[in-house]
């Protein structure tokens, strides 16, 4: 009975260090997958819609407004031209202007000599890399636990509870506002990719170059989708909360941008022919 109760007892104390090192784990798997996803990523374009919804403070809607771009890969990079504003076609003067835009820089990048365009592509690469390059520290910056399961987009994933590690120190910008957030991840448990994350921020947080910065209480929640039977894309991001943009700018309400029409394109690999 007694060498019964000891097994009980020390397996109900190993259960939460087991539930952490599965979360741990489930996470570093998912980290593995990045860099394939990064390279089958990099010849999609897509269209994006990005709309404001501010709301009054007791959360009626005040006013909406959007703008939608198509992200072009063009010669091996994106190129993003404005098609839309509020969901109606730009004027015509400015359709010409975008449509000049866009005519200039496929003669300039057709000009590339192969050195140029190798560039350029590896250019692009380290930037969208930069953007991912956060998650490889989740593990170390996070208390995770696996918090229970969820079908997402009908998808069977494990939730991952996040909570900032105290006297974690950030290794560099990207990663600053680790201390102030925390977070659930939705990881598909058939192949370990990342379906939802939901983040919460427990302080006054800046990013993106810090023309942006979230209020304590301010949630991002971002979506992916299997894009062409190939790879996970986002498809829609949400910032909800009160938001200033470019330190000017205060919004009370949402952020919402969504991302459709994923075409992919050949992968540049010879200058084309004159």
């Amino acid at each position: 009975m007694l060498k019964r109760f000891r097994l009980a007892f020390f397996a109900a104390l190993l259960v939460p260090y087991l539930h952490a090192q599965d979360a741990a784990e489930i996470v570093r798997r998912s980290i593995a997958t990045e860099d394939r996803t990064i390279e089958l990523s990099r010849n999609y374009g897509y269209q994006q819609r990005q709309e404001i919804r501010e709301t009054e403070s007791n959360g009626k809607l005040r006013k909406t407004g959007s703008e939608t771009y198509d992200v072009l890969i063009l010669e091996g990079a994106p190129h993003r031209r404005h098609v839309a504003h509020d969901d109606k076609p730009l004027p015509p003067n400015e359709q010409a202007r975008e449509e000049e835009k866009f005519r200039r820089e496929v003669e300039l990048r057709r000009k590339d000599n192969p050195e140029q365009r190798q560039e350029r592509i590896a250019d692009y690469d380290r930037r969208r890399r930069r953007q991912r390059e956060p998650y490889r520290e989740v593990p170390n910056a996070f208390h995770l636990r696996v918090a229970g399961e969820e079908n997402v987009a009908g998808i069977p994933a494990w939730i991952i509870e996040a909570t900032p590690k105290p006297g974690y120190k950030p290794i560099s910008n990207a990663t600053r506002f680790f201390p102030k957030v925390k977070g659930r991840i939705y990881i598909a448990k058939n192949d370990y990719q990342v379906l939802k994350l939901d983040i919460e921020s427990l302080d006054t947080i800046s990013f993106a170059g810090f023309l942006v910065r979230m209020a304590k209480g301010s949630r991002i929640v971002i979506e992916a989708e299997h894009i062409n039977n190939e790879v996970w894309l986002p498809v829609r991001a949400v910032l909800h909360g009160s938001v200033r943009i470019a330190l000017i700018k205060v919004i009370r309400g949402e952020v919402i941008f969504t991302f459709t029409n994923y075409k992919k394109v050949p992968p540049v690999t010879s200058p084309p022919q004159p």
